[in-house]
């Protein structure tokens, strides 16, 4: 596992949707991956969400949508070196409405549908459809 948890995150869950019968991801636990799961689990690109504890370690255990995982396209915008940051008045709807854009805001992180309600904007994660 790299440093990028967030990129890990994407790639895991892009790589079950090539794969013919994987459904579950393990990822490690941490505040940005648990929140980040808890924000998909509410938009419907996950099933269902468990936790499982290894030695030491922390893991959050992931059951995909496996209709939706086939067709699931994931595109990461900011990373470790390139940050990008955007107001609310600058985030534009991801396919008319029917992606979302996760955003780490100062209020925490939010889809871009709530940034956009609370007038908050931050740096955008990265775009799923």
């Amino acid at each position: 596992m790299g440093k990028d948890i967030i990129a890990n995150l994407i790639t895991y869950m892009r790589n079950a949707g090539m794969g013919k019968k994987v459904k579950t991801i393990k990822i490690k636990d941490t505040f940005k991956t648990k929140h980040i799961v808890n924000l998909l689990l509410r938009e419907g690109f996950i099933e269902n969400v468990r936790k499982h504890y290894e030695t030491k370690n922390k893991f959050i255990i992931l059951t995909t949508r496996h209709d939706l995982v086939k067709t699931m396209n994931l595109k990461l915008i900011s990373r470790p070196s390139i940050r990008i940051y955007s107001s609310y008045k600058n985030i534009n709807p991801i396919l008319g409405g029917l992606g979302v854009a996760i955003i780490s805001t100062s209020k925490g992180l939010m889809t871009d549908r709530e940034a956009i309600i609370k007038r908050i904007g931050g740096e955008i994660l990265f775009y799923i459809w």
